[in-house]
């Protein structure tokens, strides 16, 4: 129905979230072995926009999405649209909220390999 519009608005806010911060970045540069936050936003953005990708494809394949308003076709029934709205807020929510946790165990494995570098050179000089 419509549970990839979720995981997409998703993407669109980190997308743009990851622009502001990138520009910040640039303006203070953080150490040389710790990958940037916006870089690892950018993990969170390939894999949101990967998904809604698929998802917005295999429901096209399904004829789900037509190329003419409301381009849902559950968007034209009130009954229907109730049902696309529960999709929505269970499969799409769920979705979003489970590539995001698998980003931040991502991201906490890499920071815990980054934070044991470091010592690491620092014994070493």
């Amino acid at each position: 129905m419509a549970c990839f519009l979720v995981p997409t608005t998703e993407a669109v806010i980190t997308t743009i979230t990851k622009k502001v911060i990138s520009d910040k970045e640039k303006e203070n540069p953080v150490e040389n072995d710790k990958i940037n936050f916006s870089e690892k936003l950018g993990w969170l953005n390939k894999m949101l926009w990967g998904g809604s990708a698929l998802l917005a494809f295999e429901h096209l394949w399904h004829g789900e999405i037509t190329p003419f308003f409301p381009f849902l076709t559950n968007a034209v029934d009130s009954a229907d649209r109730t049902a696309m709205f529960h999709e929505m807020a269970t499969s799409g929510v769920g979705m979003s909220l489970l590539v995001t946790a698998v980003w931040l165990v991502m991201v906490s494995v890499v920071s815990s390999w980054e934070n044991k570098k470091i010592p690491e050179k620092a014994l070493q000089k």
